[in-house]
């Protein structure tokens, strides 16, 4: 199949025939307006999986090709990417929003850094996750990018990975205020843009180059 083939945002299933689509859920967070309008879709289209995906995102898996755009247009979401070399999503625990061990607002930052950079494109997807404490329950350790909260500030970790070759993702810097978090992961995407290899995630990127000269170059 053509790549002018594939259904905008969607990923082809292991039955060759049918797609799974992911809306845009930003950290997380579904709005009663867009439970109504997954609920109205999923018995519309008769979707038959409904899966919550690793990255706090909803799955719609079965959907015929000639089904997508009419899904979309139905939920009325920004398109979710799939396969798409670029911010994927940023993942982000509670933090101080509701959570009695938050001790940063990772939920206001992780919107943040959703607004501003997913969708940017790269050389390979990137996924971030932002903890509001050093229990770390956003995966941080193992994104791409990641942000930690601890008491005295966000600790910003890059070239995480957690398939088939794990990586724990190197510190960068600690103590950060929310805006120059934001400032630094601009400036790791940035040179992981201009830097990396078609295709080369984060954490393959950082063993090629070594931290030491990702440091050198944003910091």
């Amino acid at each position: 199949m053509n790549s002018t083939d594939t259904p905008r945002g969607a990923i082809l299933q292991r039955d060759g025939q049918t797609w799974a689509i992911v809306p845009r859920t930003p950290v997380g967070l579904i709005t009663p307006e867009v439970l109504d309008a997954l609920n109205t879709v999923v018995k519309k289209y008769s979707i038959p999986i409904v899966k919550i995906t690793s990255g706090q995102r909803i799955a719609l898996v079965g959907v015929k090709a000639e089904q997508v755009e009419d899904i979309w247009a139905d939920l009325g979401t920004l398109v979710g990417q799939a396969i798409e070399l670029c911010v994927h999503f940023v993942q982000a625990c509670p933090g101080t929003s509701v959570c009695k061990f938050g001790v940063q607002d990772s939920l206001g930052l992780g919107l943040e850094l959703e607004k501003l950079y997913v969708g940017m494109e790269l050389p390979a997807k990137v996924k971030m996750g932002v903890s509001g404490c050093p229990l770390c329950c956003a995966s941080s350790l193992v994104r791409d990018m990641g942000v930690i909260g601890k008491k005295n500030g966000f600790t910003v970790a890059f070239g995480g990975h957690p398939g088939n070759k794990p990586r724990v993702g190197d510190v960068v810097a600690e103590d950060l205020d929310k805006d120059q978090v934001v400032a630094l992961v601009r400036k790791l995407l940035e040179y992981y843009r201009d830097n990396a290899k078609k295709k080369e995630r984060c954490a393959r990127f950082v063993e090629r180059v070594g931290i030491d000269a990702v440091k050198a170059a944003v910091l």
